[in-house]
């Protein structure tokens, strides 16, 4: 988040020492100004030395936080008893001798398109986006600060495009089960290369609201001001070059890039229109919306530049009704993936773009007596889409139950292998320090997916 506030000095609220406390910004969760342990100069100092990079390729991660049932989705099981089967019926697609759920006529009309894993192995059974944003569990090195997410890993090694477009963005608002709506750790990497969060209010928190250009340059003042101290005590000239950093995160803040891309008033009403917008927001419980804005949002961000983006689309945990569930959010997430196909094919960005879709595991394969489907981290699914691999498949098989991955077992860690080599990233030969100075593998498996690659 990042807002200024233009209301008389009057009514603004003061900290313990005095300060007002709306003379401070915020930036995506960090206070930027001289008191901060760390803010915005800290991260663009943190990933200047990566800037340059000008690869456009993208990675837009949709998590399915609850862990969406792969049985009602990707591989109808329609062998099975009725106790396992289910409610729903296949549907052929564009590939020819590919179906999957009914639910997804849109996905379906562009199979040619999309990769549906179908026998997804590997999850540690967390509740949490940790493992699909890592590649591990959560307790991997924890002692040096944990893994980093694939966003932070970006941040690191790639930097930004633009001095004014962070690498990675995290849209999720925070769900009351907090670790559905995770941004992806920066882990050993620190908090300078975590994901920026425009969170709070809302997108047009990153306007400045009825400030001129000359306030904002008070306020820099300000801000400067509030250095002194800090700078008069750094005897081992840490902060040397500080100045420069500010600088170029108050450019972030008078460059209209990245406000418009989280602008959806800017956006054509026609292609709005084509997302739709989700709503109303059934089954929502402790977990995220089924925001197809933020599907809409993702497209506008990779486009100017950034390279990251993570969001949290509906709470799929369906212990009860799973099939009236499937149905509401299924419909909702096929029609905002199928708008997000047709813009990134005609904007020419979809092979540039790859776009991963799953959840933190899968569903038992035999139905409960609440009409609902209890957790079943032995296999799940997955739904690859563009990034430039070989799609029009369905990789992999469970058995006729879908208990199991019967054919072809794909391992977490091979669909993040898959996506790093898709942004030019050579997961085999590369590595990053760690706190102790020893270098880190990015993954254990070092090669993509051969089907895909």
């Amino acid at each position: 988040m990042l807002t200024l506030f233009s209301q008389p000095r009057r009514t603004r609220g003061r900290f313990c020492d005095g300060l007002q406390r709306r003379d401070f910004l915020k930036i995506g969760g960090f206070a930027f100004g001289g008191l901060a342990n760390l803010g915005l100069p800290q991260i663009l100092s943190a990933s200047s030395a990566n800037a340059g990079s000008h690869s456009q390729k993208s990675v837009i991660h949709v998590f399915l936080g609850g862990g969406p049932p792969h049985q009602d989705m990707w591989e109808i099981k329609t062998d099975a008893p009725s106790e396992f089967r289910g409610e729903f019926a296949p549907i052929s697609t564009a590939v020819p001798g590919i179906q999957i759920g009914e639910v997804f006529e849109g996905i379906a009309a562009r199979m040619d398109k999309c990769v549906a894993i179908r026998s997804v192995v590997g999850n540690t059974g967390s509740h949490d986006a940790h493992q699909c944003l890592t590649g591990y569990d959560r307790r991997s090195l924890t002692s040096i600060g944990g893994r980093p997410s694939m966003g932070s890993v970006l941040a690191k090694l790639q930097g930004p495009l633009s001095p004014s477009i962070p690498p990675s963005v995290a849209l999720a608002e925070q769900t009351r089960h907090v670790p559905w709506s995770e941004p992806g750790p920066s882990g050993f990497l620190g908090p300078a290369f975590q994901a920026f969060r425009p969170n709070g209010q809302g997108m047009d928190d990153l306007t400045l609201n009825n400030i001129t250009l000359e306030r904002l340059q008070d306020r820099k003042e300000l801000l400067r001001g509030l250095d002194t101290l800090k700078k008069s005590a750094d005897v081992g000239g840490m902060l040397n070059g500080v100045d420069a950093f500010t600088e170029a995160a108050f450019g972030v803040l008078t460059s209209s890039q990245l406000a418009d891309a989280l602008d959806l008033s800017k956006e054509d009403p026609k292609v709005r229109a084509r997302y739709g917008d989700g709503k109303p927001y059934n089954y929502q419980y402790d977990g995220a919306p089924t925001c197809n804005d933020h599907l809409l949002i993702a497209r506008r961000l990779v486009e100017a530049g950034v390279r990251s983006v993570t969001l949290s689309y509906g709470r799929w945990d369906s212990h009860s009704k799973n099939f009236d569930l499937v149905r509401d959010h299924g419909g909702k997430l096929d029609r905002g993936l199928s708008a997000l196909i047709d813009d990134l094919d005609e904007r020419g960005r979809l092979d540039d773009t790859t776009i991963v879709v799953w959840g933190e595991f899968g569903r038992t394969p035999r139905v409960n007596q609440n009409a609902g489907r209890d957790h079943w981290p032995r296999v799940s699914c997955c739904l690859l889409i563009g990034g430039g691999m070989q799609t029009g498949q369905a990789i992999g098989a469970t058995n006729r139950l879908g208990e199991h991955a019967a054919e072809r077992p794909v391992d977490v860690q091979e669909i993040l292998c898959t996506i790093y080599h898709n942004l030019g990233i050579d997961v085999m030969n590369t590595t990053i320090a760690d706190p102790t100075g020893r270098p880190q593998f990015l993954l254990d498996v070092r090669e993509p997916m051969r089907e895909l690659v």
